[in-house]
Order: C-alpha cells, then sequence, then structure tokens
C-alpha cells in the first residue's frame, strides 16, 4: 500500500495513476476535501479520510506520496521519516512510470508563461504533448488519462524537493529571486539549490536551458556544474520587439502578446527548447503570433480616451512589478499594493522615477507603499477599494498614458487570490465605460 498525504490535485491525480498501476492507495488529509475531489475518490473506490490523519498513522506504507503543500516540519511527515519511510513528490511518483520526453520548467517568474508557450509551439507543430505540474492537471493525473509522448511540466520549488529520480530530457532555469523562504530556513542559498534540483539527475544526454544574466543562476553553476548539456539563453531585444540572438534576428515579438524585456527571456527559452525538439523556425514563428497567455499577466484589458488598462495581478513580488514597469512604453498610472511581504521597494527606484506619474495605493493599510515612493511620485492616492482604485486611476491619467495593476503584494488582504483582484480589476475598468 502507499499513502497519499494531501488531497488537493497533486494528490488525487497521484491516486488516480495508483489506481491505474493495480497499486492501494490510501489518501488523508488534514482538512476537509473538496467535494468534486471526494467524489473521484468515491467513484474509483479509493479509500481516504478527512480533517486529520489519524487512520494513515496505523498504515505501514510502501512509501509516501507527500503534497508539496505540506511543510517537511508537519508531525505527520517527522512520523514517517523517522520509520526510514521513503517520502517522495507526486512529480517523482508520476516519472517513475513514464518514459516519454519530459520538459520541465522552473523559476521564481516566468514559469506558466514558459510553460505555456512550449507546450503552444510544440501543439502547433502536430506533437502529442500535454501540459501538466503547476500549470493544468497534475503530472500524475495526466499520466494516468494517457501515454503523451510529450510533458511540459511547470515544477515549483516544493515539487522539487521530494523528488529523487526525476529527469526531465529538457530542463529549463528561468531566473531565482528571494521566494518563500519560510520553507527554506530563510536562506536564499537553500532555495536556489532547490531549484537547481530541476537538473540533479539529469546526464550527457540532456539540455539544461538557462537564463545566462541571472546572478543566481550564474554563481550556482560555477561551484555546481550541471552533467546536462547548458544551453545559455541571453535574448537581446530592439526598441521594435524583434528578438536578437549574438546580433542575429532570431523572431518578431511584436505581433505577439508577449511583451517586455522577461517575456524575451521567457520566449528565447521556450524556443530553444522547441528548436531542441525538431520544431522549424517557421512553425515557431507562427505559432508565437497565436499564442495567448494566461489571464493577469500583462493583460490588455481595454482602452478608454486613449487610456490603456493592463491587468498584472499575478505580479505578487517586487521582481515581478521591475519587468512590468520595463515592458511599459508609454507613461504609467501605477495601481500597487495589499499585503506586503516584507517587500524591498528600492530596486523599483529607478524605474519609478522614470516611468511613473501617479501611483493609486491599493488596500487595508498603505502606509509603507506610500513611504517608499512619497518623494518620487507626484502623485498619490490612498484606496482602499479596488472600484475607488480604478476610477481614481482614471482621474489621473492622461491620454497616452498606462494605467497598470501591477500590485507587487499578495492579494489577501482585500481578495480571495490574485485571480479574484484580476477579475474585479477587469470588470471595474468595464464600469467605466
Amino acid at each position: 500500500m502507499l499513502l497519499i498525504l494531501g488531497a488537493g490535485e497533486s494528490g488525487i491525480g497521484a491516486a488516480l495513476l495508483a489506481k491505474k498501476l493495480g497499486m492501494i492507495a490510501f489518501v488523508s488529509d488534514a482538512n476537509l476535501i473538496r467535494d468534486s475531489f471526494k467524489s473521484e475518490l468515491v467513484s474509483n473506490e479509493i479509500d481516504f479520510e478527512e480533517g486529520g490523519h489519524e487512520m494513515a498513522y496505523e498504515i505501514s506504507p510502501e512509501f509516501v506520496i507527500k503534497s508539496p503543500g505540506i511543510s517537511e516540519q508537519t508531525d505527520i511527515i517527522k512520523h514517517f521519516s523517522n520509520l526510514g519511510v521513503e517520502i517522495i513528490s507526486e512529480i517523482e511518483f508520476a516519472s517513475r512510470h513514464c518514459n516519454a520526453c519530459i520538459v520541465g520548467v522552473t523559476g521564481s517568474n516566468g514559469k506558466t508563461t514558459t510553460t505555456n508557450l512550449i507546450y503552444h509551439l510544440l501543439h502547433s507543430a502536430g506533437k502529442d504533448v500535454v501540459k501538466a505540474g503547476n500549470v493544468g492537471h497534475s503530472f500524475a493525473r495526466a499520466l494516468s488519462q494517457k501515454n503523451w509522448e510529450y510533458y511540459v511540466l511547470e515544477l515549483s520549488s516544493f515539487q522539487l524537493d521530494g523528488i529523487k529520480q526525476f529527469r526531465p530530457d529538457l530542463a529549463i532555469l528561468l531566473n531565482i529571486t528571494p521566494d518563500h523562504l519560510d520553507r527554506y530556513q530563510n536562506s536564499f542559498e537553500n532555495y536556489v539549490a532547490s531549484k537547481f534540483r530541476i537538473t540533479l539527475n539529469q546526464n550527457h544526454n540532456d539540455h539544461f536551458i538557462v537564463y545566462g544574466n541571472d546572478e543566481a543562476i550564474k554563481k550556482y553553476l560555477q561551484i555546481h556544474p550541471s552533467k546536462a548539456r547548458i544551453v545559455n539563453c541571453i535574448p537581446e531585444l530592439t526598441p521594435l520587439d524583434v528578438l536578437l540572438e549574438n546580433n542575429q534576428i532570431l523572431v518578431d515579438l511584436s505581433h505577439t502578446c508577449l511583451k517586455g524585456r522577461h517575456n524575451a527571456v521567457n520566449a528565447m527559452c521556450a524556443i530553444k527548447a522547441a528548436q531542441l525538439l525538431n520544431i522549424s523556425m517557421d512553425s515557431i514563428q507562427n505559432a508565437l503570433n497565436s499564442f495567448v497567455n494566461d489571464p493577469h499577466r500583462l493583460e490588455f484589458v481595454s482602452s478608454i480616451n486613449d487610456i490603456d488598462f493592463i491587468n498584472d495581478s499575478k505580479a505578487t513580488n517586487v521582481d515581478s512589478v521591475f519587468w512590468a514597469l520595463d515592458a511599459m512604453k508609454k507613461k504609467v498610472v501605477w495601481i500597487a499594493g495589499g499585503q506586503d511581504k516584507g517587500n524591498d521597494y528600492t530596486v523599483l527606484e529607478a524605474l519609478v522615477k522614470q516611468k511613473v506619474s501617479a501611483l493609486i495605493a491599493m488596500g487595508i493599510d498603505n502606509r509603507k507603499l506610500v513611504d517608499a515612493f512619497g518623494k518620487l511620485i507626484p502623485v498619490i492616492r490612498d484606496t482602499h477599494s479596488l472600484d475607488d482604485a480604478v476610477r481614481q486611476a482614471f482621474e489621473c491619467a492622461h491620454p497616452g498614458e498606462v494605467v497598470l495593476l501591477s500590485p507587487a503584494c499578495a492579494s489577501f488582504d482585500l481578495f480571495k487570490n490574485y485571480e479574484d483582484r484580476g477579475t474585479q480589476f477587469k470588470e471595474a475598468v468595464r464600469k467605466l465605460n
């Protein structure tokens, strides 16, 4: 028997794959299980418990599959660890039963965009491909449904922490900036090492695609070289959004939704992956032109009185906001704020001076944001609701400017999540019309 801890998407996916493989699995969740997931367990005759791990403690499993949100420091994990039971992630479990080509994507920012883009490039070229992991279904669920030829996986550091043998044919590391440090003993070095686990088991037949100008990546590789073949991506983006490599034209991004230097990095890493999988440049350019990114990522909403409204609600940290502001070619009325994550706003100062004409602070407590930019931005408005923030942004903006929602903060002070914040922003903009 195997024990699955956590009944979210990854746990349910692992249970369904175990069922397909003829294994007996027991699912245990400390909280109540979502009704739709519970129905899947019942219909597939998979035993489970919810609201605690009472029955799980009585099991002697062959191994434990831990959902990525569960900390190593929880009592149930310590219990099985002390017993010497192998504890792995759902990603590791699925990989042990997968013989297809795996493309793994990680990084602090840009994972979802790059994963979606690689999937689109391959799918447009007629490949038998699925995207999974942190985007779409879990890897295990996708594998339980069909044996695809290509799996494009978005991978978080939490998922990578639980791998043992997982080896992607192509691994992509986009960038590393401080995030989730509470799970890594407040050590950036530990977090960096976690991200590099994506190449842990690669060999000389595999490829490791990295953004070659990321300082944390360069420093780590000097001390811990990968066994895979390194592909350094160092894109150059012209003012007309033409992507260059070594001063040679690679692709034209001007007719795509991929705006800004950060998306040039995402695009180049995705293009390199596609090229390694024998996709032609003509096919790649055509697919880039038709690519539609997920919502809330520099998403154009509307233009009212020659004022563009852009929804970048996914920008929940300072680094994401840096690249959003960097991508703007017009003056910006910036809507920011929310649940602060210990942000250091100094890295934004030069861009803010150059591009921001007004700041609309939006949150329950905006003091830190206002203090950080009070002397840099000529107009600052303090608001406590999204409708008010959008109205005041519209009042402050001039024709030819952009109203940019790029919060730099978590959403939980006023919203359920970043999706709820972005959706409400789009609705508030529609009300202006």
